[in-house]
């Protein structure tokens, strides 16, 4: 499958509900477990729901990078100028829309987790329905440029469960499509037991769009996907002989046959 282009825009957005403008930034929080209201969109210089400072100082960084520009490119992110939070940073590689694998990954979060990243397709850390929010929400970042904010939980054994931010913005790797991603996982609650035992059974429990440029792109989180190439099916008479059934299709140099 060849990459997306960056970011095209379409006509409507039938997801969003409400609005609130306040500044540059726009979001679309989606509280799904939380009972909260099912679509709702904040704008703010930086989104108002994001918690984290680190993931604050990151997305401040990404943005003034990037301009006026939709995304800015992988190659321009500077190690140096994000040292301090380096250690709680990734960056992901899109292969197709089923596998976003970690490339790079902070000792920080690897501590944190208990577990190697590097090569690990970020959807396999979570369960069938989370993991298809996750993909769901990927290809809006992929085809609009937008930004992926979510909270996760993960278990550090029977009683110990501990919240994470999760940030992932968009890079533009090669010509203008959207290849690479810079994110960072940071605990909401640095509670002491962690990075002594390995996380698991990894869940969302809010995701939101964010919307740089302060206005939803045009068809948000509506993805058209490729429809597959079905093969054609021509009538068919049935052939018995003995014991075995044939479908036979007429045409062509010399028909075709279908054991059944």
């Amino acid at each position: 499958m060849p990459p997306r282009q960056a970011c095209a825009g379409t006509k409507d957005a039938p997801l969003l509900r409400r609005w609130s403008f306040r500044g540059a930034a726009c979001s679309e929080m989606v509280r799904r477990r939380s009972g909260g209201p099912a679509d709702e969109v904040r704008c703010g210089v930086v989104p108002v729901s994001m918690k984290e400072a680190i993931s604050l100082s990151l997305y401040s960084y990404w943005n003034a990078l990037r301009g006026t520009r939709p995304a800015p490119k992988r190659f321009e992110i500077e190690p140096s100028r994000i040292a301090t939070n380096l250690p709680d940073t990734f960056i992901l590689e899109r292969i197709n829309p089923a596998n976003t694998r970690f490339r790079l990954a902070g000792s920080r979060i690897v501590e944190t987790l208990g577990m190697e990243l590097r090569g690990k397709n970020i959807f396999d850390m979570f369960g069938v329905e989370d993991a298809i929010t996750l993909r769901t929400r990927m290809e809006v970042i992929t085809s609009h440029c937008a930004v992926g904010l979510f909270r996760m939980s993960a278990d550090g054994g029977a009683v110990q469960t501990a919240m994470f931010e999760l940030l992932i913005m968009p890079l533009i790797h090669t010509g203008d499509t959207v290849e690479r991603f810079l994110g960072c996982i940071v605990p909401i609650d640095s509670s002491t037991w962690l990075g002594t035992v390995p996380l698991g059974n990894f869940k969302l429990t809010d995701d939101e769009v964010i919307w740089p440029d302060g206005r939803v792109s045009a068809n948000a989180g509506r993805i058209d996907y490729q429809s597959p190439v079905l093969p054609m099916r021509r009538a068919a008479r049935i052939v018995r002989s003995d014991r075995r059934q044939f479908r036979v299709y007429e045409g062509g140099l010399s028909g075709s046959v279908e054991e059944r």
